[in-house]
């Protein structure tokens, strides 16, 4: 039995698709750009490498060496013989004619401190949830303006599309991004809203005055609910985890059909799986050599986001 799904006010508009003009600044209606090398690494071996592998996304995932210099706009003889070393290095792979991501970038994805941190943490408290909850469940962090997310279970009837592990969406439009924003320095909110917004549904918050209020309501609750902003038919509800000292370490949603969300049935077993996550995450410690004798401790997600090296 399904509860009764959460009012999202929005504001009113003069047309379908025009965009909600906020009284205290306008939107410009544009798409988050994915990063991209800047315009001198053209002229370094190291920024055309980073440009050819940053044509490949989830729908362009097997790329011809035409198609590689048509979206990186190096020169195709560079992209040929770049192509070939990383191809031997083992960030791209041969599939015929054409080129793919190669394993290499996967073992070193695994390596990467605060994913492999975060993740073993939190998987078994995701598990715990999806047992409890019967739908999909995701860990996400802020990446730039982005959420990222470093791990996503999926049950019988979970969701499949739209989310992937280490796929991105947008801050403002997602539960996991909404409360990271809640419990982000406000320069994030206004870093967001100076990038403008892109309405990936009809129900897409596009004011900065409705999502202020959201974010004063998510910090209030600790708890963020995202009703067919990012795709519809589907809503989320999301809790902070925290790491040491209060650090906000990343967040823990549940996403299921609308028709089928029980916000209140879910709601009680996700807060308890984000308590463990953040309990779990304060009781590790990693250990740095002071010197002389003694040794400091501290968080190993805190060390992951400062290069400490343990």
């Amino acid at each position: 039995m399904s509860s009764a799904v959460p009012e999202v006010t929005q504001p009113e508009t003069t047309r379908p698709g025009s965009i909600p003009i906020d009284s205290a600044r306008s939107l410009r209606l544009e798409t988050v750009p994915r990063p991209t090398a800047a315009v001198s690494d053209m002229t370094s071996v190291l920024g055309k490498a980073r440009l050819i592998l940053d044509t490949f996304d989830s729908k362009n995932t097997d790329l011809s060496l035409t198609e590689l210099t048509r979206r990186s706009g190096v020169a195709k003889a560079s992209v040929h013989r770049l192509a070939g070393e990383l191809v031997e290095w083992g960030l791209l792979e041969r599939a015929g004619t054409k080129y793919r991501l190669g394993l290499r970038l996967f073992e070193l994805g695994q390596m990467v401190p605060r994913q492999r941190i975060l993740r073993d943490a939190a998987l078994p408290y995701m598990e715990d949830l999806l047992l409890a909850t019967q739908e999909t469940v995701h860990f996400a962090v802020r990446e730039g303006l982005d959420v990222l997310y470093i791990e996503k279970i999926v049950g019988h009837r979970g969701l499949n599309e739209n989310s992937r592990v280490a796929g991105r969406l947008p801050l403002y439009c997602t539960a996991t991004g909404k409360i990271i924003m809640a419990f982000s320095p406000r320069e994030v909110f206004e870093e967001v809203v100076a990038q403008g917004f892109t309405a990936l549904t009809s129900r897409t918050t596009m004011s900065v005055s409705v999502l202020g209020s959201q974010l004063e309501r998510m910090r209030k609750d600790q708890l963020a609910v995202e009703v067919e902003e990012t795709r519809l038919g589907y809503m989320s509800v999301a809790v902070p985890v925290f790491s040491g000292n209060a650090v906000l370490a990343g967040a823990l949603s549940v996403t299921a059909p609308t028709s089928r969300m029980n916000v209140s049935r879910v709601t009680g077993a996700l807060r308890t799986a984000g308590i463990g996550i953040s309990r779990t995450l304060q009781a590790m410690k990693c250990l740095q050599s002071a010197g002389a004798g003694r040794e400091d401790t501290c968080h190993p997600t805190v060390c992951s986001f400062n290069g400490c090296g343990n």
